[in-house]
């Protein structure tokens, strides 16, 4: 078995002729950017392109299959330049049965396979080019043609305020508009860990994934996980979602919740912090306030029970280092490679060789979790204090 590095959450910006897919993603976030700047500056082994039912990004790794810079891969995916990459597309559902919109992921084997849902899916919703648009079937229908077809079904970001499961779909259970066995996994999102989501035990059967839901390059693995499978491939990816064969997902890494834009119910308007949705804000005297993700888990939670999970590592992005700006980083880069050798494997002396020493030791404090931070809410996110524990605020 190995390990790999995997961020299964990535958005296609622009296409190759520039014309937008996310509209809200970077124009720099291209298929040929993701892939150089995941492999060769991140440093992952597996991504997830969830834009790929887009007809012009279809065309374009047509093209690079018939140049011979793509490969499929025997157990599904492609390969390009020792980089797996999973065909994924990001879905809206708001059917009768949702209290609010929700997204969703969903992964195919093959391009073939990939061609023929998104020749589906243009039937149902309005603008096939785009991402995350809102398809006009149920949930469960969804569900359905998504497994009939051999692929992933997988609820994202599942508890950010906006367009997500329990953030804006449910009242209390993902039953009320999806069917629970044709579920693979969940993403939890960036506001949240394992321990808080197994506060909710209808979650306990399912792999949890942490993924960056990249809008830019340099957001591209903020969360990821390290996987132990065979080889990266579809085959491999989808036994470790179910623990089969001795694979599984090693470790979850992603932010402390409290860096989560979504964590903390604040002021709609000035970002103040609430006790509750409803109540005046003491800054401004608003009334609308944006409920966090720890007030919604907290609501829904109803079991203590200790699930076994893998260890979730609170990891700090190095763009959220104080101190390391992009000169730093392009510094750090051409001594260790990639940014996940700079995270996890360098030692603190070799790091303060290169970059001063209190930014090295922003960076090695938080592989061992002695950060500070400041809470994040209603969009903003948290951040780093120029401190770690143990020492004295000045």
């Amino acid at each position: 078995m190995k390990h790999f590095f995997a961020d299964l959450h990535i958005h296609i910006g622009r296409t190759k002729s520039g014309k937008p897919v996310k509209i809200t993603g970077a124009k720099s976030l291209t298929f040929e950017h993701i892939i150089q700047y995941a492999k060769f500056q991140k440093g992952l082994d597996m991504i997830g392109i969830i834009d790929s039912h887009s007809p012009e990004v279809i065309a374009e790794i047509e093209e690079k299959i018939m140049e011979g810079h793509l490969a499929p891969k025997f157990g599904g995916g492609l390969d390009m330049d020792g980089l797996t990459i999973l065909l994924g597309s990001e879905l809206e559902i708001y059917d009768e049965n949702c209290q609010g919109p929700v997204h969703v992921l969903v992964f195919f084997p093959t391009l073939e396979k990939m061609k023929e849902f998104s020749s589906w899916l243009s039937r149902f919703l309005k603008n096939i080019t785009l991402s995350s648009q809102r398809v006009y079937v149920t949930g469960i229908e969804l569900q359905q043609k998504v497994k009939g077809m051999g692929g992933l079904f997988i609820p994202a970001h599942i508890f950010t305020p906006f367009k997500s499961l329990y953030g804006s779909g449910v009242n209390r259970s993902l039953t009320e508009i999806f069917q629970p066995d044709l579920i693979d996994a969940v993403e939890i999102g960036l506001s949240a860990n394992t321990y808080m989501a197994d506060s909710i035990e209808e979650l306990h059967r399912y792999s949890y994934l942490t993924n960056s839901d990249a809008h830019s390059l340099a957001k591209m693995a903020r969360e990821y996980q390290i996987i132990e499978m065979e080889e990266a491939s579809f085959d491999e990816f989808k036994k470790v979602l179910k623990n089969q064969d001795g694979r599984r997902i090693v470790a979850n890494y992603g932010l402390d919740p409290v860096l989560g834009k979504y964590h903390e119910t604040v002021c709609a308007k000035c970002f103040h912090p609430l006790n509750k949705i409803g109540e005046i804000c003491p800054v401004c005297g608003s009334k609308k306030g944006i409920k966090g993700v720890f007030s919604r888990i907290k609501e829904l939670s109803n079991s203590k029970t200790e699930t076994a999970r893998p260890p979730y590592i609170h990891q700090v992005p190095l763009e959220f280092i104080p101190g390391l700006g992009k000169k730093t980083l392009e510094k750090l880069l051409s001594y260790f490679s990639t940014e996940m050798q700079i995270i996890h494997e360098v030692p603190e002396e070799k790091l303060k060789t290169v970059i001063p020493g209190k930014v090295a030791d922003y960076i090695v404090a938080a592989r061992i979790g002695k950060l500070l931070f400041s809470v994040g809410g209603g969009g903003k996110y948290g951040k780093i204090e120029k401190r770690v524990v143990g020492e004295n605020s000045k």
